[in-house]
């Protein structure tokens, strides 16, 4: 696993209940601002190995990405049983619920050997 799937997976892991991080904004703290799609990637492919908490990442204007209806639903579902209020069409407030204070995750992140 590079240093940047790592940083990534550690940032997932670490957005608290109940908040929201986009994909840039995860891709910009891991080090690669313009690494979104990677962020996708990595959720794709290692959600269940690391038991990734994939529903507090949302695109940039707060919607759930996922096509497929069943995917949909799920994260919505995990989403608002968080307390996170989620539209019928699957937007979320960024306002309220975006990890705003990365300087507090970044801290904790270090704690965990974030590079």
């Amino acid at each position: 696993m590079t240093s940047f799937t790592k940083n990534i997976v550690t940032i997932i892991l670490n957005i608290p209940a109940g908040k929201v991080m986009t994909y840039g904004q995860v891709a910009r703290l891991a080090g690669n601002r313009r690494a979104a799609r990677q962020v996708v990637r990595v959720l794709h492919t290692m959600s269940r190995k690391y038991h990734l908490p994939w529903h507090r990442v949302v695109n940039r204007e707060g919607n759930i990405a996922l096509k497929e209806e069943e995917a949909f639903c799920e994260q919505k579902m995990n989403a608002e049983m968080e307390g996170i209020l989620v539209s019928d069409d699957g937007n979320v407030d960024l306002s309220v619920y975006q990890v705003t204070d990365e300087e507090e995750l970044k801290a904790k992140l270090e704690k965990e050997n974030f590079s």
